[in-house]
């Protein structure tokens, strides 16, 4: 799975990726603070945790925070929010729908 894809992934079955081709094609420049500050969070947050970044984790938080009044305090506490906590093994296909 690419990084690109597991970014913008808004799902799985089995073993594929379901991806947002729109959000991919209009977004896949940004980085990871970009993507937060457009409201990207789950995006962001892929972005970050597929580097195993926990900087830029930290800092979609901040930025999750500072946007919505929420007080989300740790890397784990995003996680359970966004329901996702790995990149996930055995994905081998994509599906992109648009």
């Amino acid at each position: 799975m690419t990084k690109e894809d597991f970014t913008f992934s808004i799902g799985f079955q089995g073993d594929s990726a379901i991806v947002d081709g729109k959000t991919r094609k209009q977004n896949k420049n940004l980085g990871v603070d970009e993507l937060a500050e457009k409201g990207l969070f789950r995006a962001a947050f892929c972005s970050a945790l597929f580097d195993d970044d926990e900087t830029s984790m930290k800092s979609v938080i901040s930025i999750y925070n500072e946007k919505s009044g929420s007080n989300l305090e740790t890397v784990d506490d995003m996680k359970r929010m966004l329901g996702i906590y790995a990149v996930p093994d055995g994905i081998k296909k994509t599906t992109v729908i648009n």
